[in-house]
Formats: C-alpha cells, structure tokens, sequence
C-alpha cells in the first residue's frame, strides 16, 4: 500500500525534478505544471506515426535494448531468480534487485544495470467479463534499468538516455511524452516519486526515483517498461497475434495466458503444490481449459519455452513442462468427470 510522505527529502526532491529534467533533456522539449503535476512534451507531437513495415523479431528487439542501455552505462546484468520468497512468493520486479539498498539500507545489490527480468503477477486490468484487456499479460519481461544513484543529476541522465534508446528502438521524440505528479509516496521504508511515460496515448512504463527512509543518502532509480509493451506499441499490431503468434486462434486467451506463463514457472522448477509458489503454478495451470490439453500442449510449450529462454536459461526441459501442464490437466478433467 502507497502513501503520500511529508518528509523534507521528497518534498526538496519533488521541487528540483522539474529543473534537473529540463537540464538533462535540453531546450527541445514542452515543461507544463498544474500544482504538483508535470507534463513534459515534444513541440512537434502533433506529426502523425507511421509504424514500421517489418516488425522484428523479439530477439531483435532485446539486441537492440541491450546495446542502448550498454552504450548509456548500463550493462545486462543477469535474471533475479524467478522463486523470490522475501516479501514475495515470486520475483514481481526487477528493482527487487535494489532490496539491500532501499530495504535494508546496505551499500550493496543483488544486480545492477540492464535486466530483462520474466516475472508473474496477477494486477493485470481486466475487462467487465473478468479477461485481461490487451496489453496486459500474467507473465511478461520487466524491462528495467535498476541503479543505486549518487544525486538527481544522475536520474535525469538516466531518463535522457532512455529516450535515446528508444529512438534507436524506432521511436521518434515528438511522439513520447512524460507525466505524473511530483508527490512523494511511502511504502514502508521505500519513499518514491513516480514519472510515467507513454509513446503517443498508450503508457509504456516509468521512471522512478526511489529512496530509503532511514537513509535517503542510499538512492536509487527504476525505469521500467514490458517488452511486449514496448513492441506493440512499435508495431501497433493486434495484441494476441503479437503475443501468441499462430496459436491465437488456437485456444481461448486465458488459456494461452496460463499456458505461457505455466511454462515460465515449470521452467524455474516451480512444480505444482499446495501452498507456496508452488501454489501459484497450480492455480495457473488450473485456469487452463482442461478441453484443451486433450491433444497435448508440446506445441505452444516449445514456443513459450523458446521466448522464456531468450531471458535466461530455464531448469526444467519442456518436454518435462509439457508432461506435467497434461498431467494437471487431466486430473482436472477426471475432478469434473467426477
């Protein structure tokens, strides 16, 4: 749960962003303030976006991110494991690599840089009939940027370089915009301020200045986007197409939703149990439609496991992951039989 904080720290913080942003992304840019929100635009957003003709492919596209974000100083660094069990069952974000310095208030981290990090949640928006809307996914890569910082000289330089980045992603500046509100959050002993950008009218992600309560000296920055996200604001391709290629038409959304993301926890070796993050893997392979693993699932396995593995190397073979989704699934057709 978030709270706003009256602290001295945030509120200084809050009211020299707008002035170390400026700095740092130059005179080409549009500030516009409403109290404590901020809107930064580019003065020719008004031209129109021609998508590109050929969409690359996702490994492209980490290619891409991960020589941007090298070139800026922000080398890949590896995967948390997906299995967290800290104040999580599962790992939900990349700036759990940033725990020792917000959370703890220690000079170290568990990663630092370039993370294209898999990771499950269930906050996805959902539609009136309860199914994930486009755009949102139980599982997906938190593409993110997670340092310590030494000032604020050096948050503005990090969102600078983002939109270099993107540029070279094939977005133009006069179609990115940032905003949000220079109010600092609490949550526990993390304090934050929260800037969301977005690439014409859909939100892509947000930069985050972060900090720890007991020591504000020890801070940090998150920027983060989804990589699917990314690409189907790229391409503006239709959602499901681009996200479960030809097996779209193969089976309903929810069901490829869990097979895709049944794969990424199997493959981490989290098998089914009772309670745990074991729990989580039975309640995902328990929303897919029992109908449907009747011929079997190896084929949208090998899919999911070959997308999961550009990530980072999965434990399980999917042979094995494809034994055990079948293996709920019948006990779930013989629990209705019954």
């Amino acid at each position: 749960m978030l709270t706003r904080t009256a602290g001295t720290v945030g509120d200084d913080l809050a009211q020299r962003i707008p002035g170390v942003l400026s700095a740092a992304l130059g005179p080409h840019w549009e500030f516009t303030a409403d109290g404590p929100h901020i809107e930064i635009l580019h003065p020719h957003r008004g031209s129109p976006y021609q998508p590109p003709r050929r969409s690359p492919t996702w490994r492209e596209i980490l290619d891409s991110l991960e020589a941007g974000f090298a070139r800026d100083g922000a080398p890949r660094d590896a995967c948390l494991p997906l299995r967290w069990g800290r104040e999580t069952e599962l790992t939900i974000s990349a700036i759990q690599a940033l725990d020792p310095v917000l959370k703890d208030g220690q000079p170290r981290t568990y990663r630092s840089g370039f993370i294209p990090q898999p990771v499950v949640r269930f906050t996805g928006q959902r539609d009136a009939e309860g199914q994930l809307m486009d755009g949102f996914l139980t599982s997906f890569v938190n593409v993110s940027r997670v340092q310590p910082v030494g000032g604020l000289g050096e948050y503005g330089a990090i969102l600078d370089g983002w939109l270099t980045v993107l540029s070279q992603l094939g977005f133009h500046a006069r179609h990115l915009s940032i905003y949000g509100a220079l109010t600092p959050w609490r949550r526990r002993q993390v304090e934050g301020i929260t800037l969301r950008f977005r690439h014409l009218d859909l939100t892509l992600g947000d930069i985050v200045l972060l900090w720890n309560t007991d020591h504000p000296d020890r801070m940090a920055v998150d920027l983060g986007t989804g990589l699917e996200r990314l690409a189907w604001a790229r391409t503006r391709a239709s959602w499901r197409p681009l996200i479960f290629g030809r097996f779209a038409q193969m089976a309903t959304p929810p069901t490829l939703d869990a097979l895709r993301t049944a794969t990424l926890l199997l493959g981490n070796g989290i098998a089914p149990a009772a309670r745990g993050a074991g729990g989580i893997t039975r309640r995902v392979i328990g929303a897919i439609d029992p109908e449907a693993t009747r011929l079997g699932v190896s084929a949208m396995v090998r899919a999911a496991y070959d997308y999961w593995s550009l990530f980072d190397a999965l434990r399980a073979p999917w042979p094995e992951i494809a034994r055990v989704i079948e293996g709920e699934g019948e006990a779930g057709r013989s629990a209705l039989a019954a």
